[in-house]
């Protein structure tokens, strides 16, 4: 079904994959520029060396979770307008339904600042990000940047990246977004995916092959062969968008004349150009993909990458619901139950909810198949109960225009607008210890919106929407679509903007100047201190697990709610993983405020004494004090940052004191971006942690050693009166991410540029 080569290969004329080492007559450094993602790399470089690129986006894209910080963030750095499209979305925090007024203060926030500064504003129920960018902004040959992990739009032509929020703040400063080039991997489609299969299962099937091993890490996802043609481009964005699972930088896509009727569709067909690999293309790797092969599949909680077939679970559910089950047990900590073993009669699993919504899953076909399904079905009158999400509202008008809506009402669904709550934890939370199958991107633990620490628990097992209205047809026995037989090709769609000429904001070219609104819960970024010669850290924090997703630094669900609010949202880190790390870090904080104030933190923590008699006498220190160091707290996490762009999984840190992150890898580069654009050090160990929470690390002459390779960055952990060697690193950073850290945050930086 699906091959990963062990080398680089070649692509010849589009057809024939070619081994690497089996192919001495090419000349691999000439074909790495037949890729198309070089030649849109090359375009939006503006450094001159493509080993070091500087790239500027055509256009930029925030929801309501994330675009107040990062006005907030650019306008302290002096932004006077927005110098490209720039579209906010108010598509997380729609429902207004947690906080009191704030969410909708957040929202007539984006409108004034959409006026000020010449924005687009999506204004809440008439689409999703993803969705509005696929019908109004992405083209071929462009690139977009977004404070969404989920940015992708590779299907249409666009290389897309969803990055944290400090990123998109360079670019409203004219700034660039700076990176090694990276390497390319050919996903090599052939064959065309059965008519029961959507491209949810595609999605999860290629993320289950590369996710664990790495293989497509921080790389460009670059889809070619004959099997792309099978597919629609609605299809295409449907797998698409689930890229961002494998942990890839973008994906790119060969496009076609299917390409360029989608974008006609959308009034925009002079967007459309042929993207297609040259004659001979190197890749760094390649995902040899035969969709015919390709079955109905399901992640189980708790990552996209936990997948089976349908069939395989069925066949051998007691036991891989069993390791579903411990797993559960490690995430819940003891403090809520969780069972699926229970949830098995006669043989089948027997679910609680399904959803249908967003980017994924909430596309016009994938609605219309679902439908299909349900057509004269039931989804029964007991606990199993769907909800469909259609993912704009130009898609709600097509689905009532053709009848589907109808079908799904009768069914026995719930169709509701454009919203992205049951993606993060803010819609159809299920029913304690319930199980949801849903078409959407992620199934963390947590997603669902179920807290462990309050006894309440529940899980998310992700599957394609045909499926789910399989299972629903079954009164929520869990079916493989390929049980039914009504899967004809969908209609064709009929795009209709004018419910967006009628309510969307387009102020781009045309900024007002007026003032902004703000509601009380939208704060300023606290004051943050430029890093000091010497750095004390206090571990306050050690997490143990694999992988440790942005939804454990900051949860997500009604905590969105407070994302304007940097200190109130800080209150939340860590909440669901580590509930003492607020206090502990915010204890280090004080401690570091009495010592900017000219306090001597000694006396105030006697511990401190002992610590710093064991730092001066390392050599060469024996003049450092409590009064020239700067104290900060650090989180050791062996592999930190899956999941989400958000900035707050990192700005949460420092705004209670967190000056670093000490980790054996990040697992997203987005996440690492994050950490230095707000002033903390993303430190590396290679090996197991001596220390523990409650020890002190000392770093000297870290501004120094920022200056340096970054191979080795003497440190000393302070254990028994001694100050014992720690052996940290730094992976490559940018003059300017150097520069970023020296500041204490990018705020700091831009204000130091005036």
């Amino acid at each position: 079904m699906i091959t990963l080569s062990d080398q680089g290969v070649y692509l010849v004329d589009g057809k024939t994959l070619v081994p690497a080492d089996a192919a001495p007559q090419y000349d691999r450094e000439s074909a790495r520029k037949g890729t198309i993602a070089w030649s849109i790399l090359k375009a939006h470089n503006t450094s001159g060396d493509m080993q070091r690129l500087r790239l500027k986006f055509d256009a930029m894209a925030s929801h309501d979770i994330t675009f107040v910080g990062i006005i907030q963030t650019a306008k302290a750095s002096g932004m006077e307008r927005f110098p490209m499209p720039y579209v906010l979305t108010n598509c997380h925090n729609t429902l207004c339904a947690v906080g009191g007024t704030i969410n909708e203060d957040d929202h007539m926030f984006g409108l004034s600042a959409a006026r000020k500064y010449g924005g687009i504003y999506v204004p809440p129920h008439i689409a999703v990000i993803h969705q509005y960018m696929r019908e109004m902004h992405a083209g071929c040959g462009k690139m977009i940047l977004g404070s969404d992990s989920h940015t992708r739009y590779g299907a249409l032509g666009t290389m897309a990246v969803g990055e944290g929020g400090g990123e998109l703040v360079k670019q409203l400063l004219e700034d660039t977004y700076d990176i090694n080039y990276p390497e390319v991997v050919a996903v090599y489609l052939e064959g065309s995916p059965q008519p029961f299969v959507g491209p949810q299962d595609v999605a999860l099937a290629i993320i289950g092959a590369v996710f664990k091993s790495g293989y497509v890490k921080n790389k460009v996802m670059e889809f070619v062969g004959p099997g792309v043609a099978s597919m629609t481009t609605d299809y295409r964005n449907g797998v698409d968008v689930m890229t961002t699972e494998t942990t890839c930088l973008s994906s790119i896509w060969r496009t076609d004349e299917d390409t360029r009727s989608y974008l006609k569709l959308h009034g925009r067909e002079e967007d459309y150009r042929a993207l297609n690999p040259a004659p001979v293309a190197y890749y760094d790797g390649c995902v040899r993909v035969d969709l015919s092969k390709i079955r109905p599949m399901i992640a189980l909680p708790f990552h996209p990458s936990n997948v089976y077939t349908i069939d395989e679970l069925n066949e051998n559910l007691i036991d891989i619901l069993a390791s579903v089950e411990q797993a559960a047990a490690q995430v819940s900590g003891g403090r809520a139950p969780y069972t699926l073993l229970d949830k098995v009669h006669d043989g089948r699993l027997h679910v609680q909810q399904g959803v249908i919504a967003g980017c994924a899953g909430g596309n016009f076909t994938n609605v219309m198949q679902a439908a299909s399904a349900l057509r004269g079905n039931s989804c029964g009158a007991g606990e199993f109960s769907l909800s469909v999400y259609p993912s704009s509202q130009p898609v709600f008008l097509a689905l009532s225009r053709n009848g589907a809506v109808t079908d799904l009402l009768q069914s026995g669904a719930i169709v509701r607008s454009a919203f992205c709550g049951p993606c993060f934890g803010a819609g159809d939370t299920p029913a304690n210890n319930g199980l949801s199958v849903r078409h959407t991107t992620r199934n963390f633990p947590n997603r669902e919106g179920s807290k462990p620490g309050n006894a309440q628990m529940s899980a998310v097992a992700l599957m394609d929407a045909r499926s789910i209205a399989a299972t629903a047809a079954n009164g929520g026995v869990l079916t493989s679509a390929e049980a039914l037989d009504c899967w004809n090709a969908a209609p064709e769609y009929e795009f209709d903007r004018s419910v967006y000429d009628h309510r969307v904001y387009f102020g781009f070219g045309r900024p007002t100047g007026e003032d902004l609104v703000y509601g009380p819960n939208i704060k300023d970024w606290p004051e943050m201190s430029a890093l000091t010669d010497h750095i004390l850290l206090k571990v306050c924090s050690k997490i143990m697990d694999d992988v440790t997703t942005t939804d454990e630094l900051i949860p997500s669900g009604e905590t969105s709610s407070f994302r304007s609010n940097p200190l109130g949202l800080a209150e939340f880190t860590l909440s669901r993983r580590d509930p003492d790390y607020v206090n502990r870090s915010k204890a280090v904080d004080r401690l570091e405020k009495a010592r900017v104030r000219g306090e001597d933190v000694c006396a105030l923590e006697p511990e401190l004494k002992a610590v710093y008699a064991a730092v001066r006498a390392i050599p060469g220190m024996e003049n450092v004090s409590g009064f020239d160091t700067e104290l900060g707290s650090v989180i050791y996490a062996v592999k930190p940052g899956d999941g989400s762009a958000r900035e707050q999984a990192a700005s949460c840190q420092r705004v209670i004191g967190g000056l670093a992150n000490i980790t054996r890898e990040y697992a997203t580069k987005r996440y690492r971006s994050n950490v230095m654009n707000w002033g903390m050090l993303p430190f590396q160990l290679e090996g197991e942690p001596p220390f523990d929470v409650g020890d002190y690390l000392f770093v000297p002459n870290v501004r120094a050693a920022l200056d340096g390779d970054l191979k080795s960055v003497p440190a000393y952990w302070i254990h028994a009166g001694k100050a014992e060697p720690l052996p940290l690193y730094l992976a490559d950073m940018t003059p300017d991410e150097r520069a970023i850290v020296k500041a204490g945050c990018l705020i700091n930086f831009n204000r130091n540029r005036k």
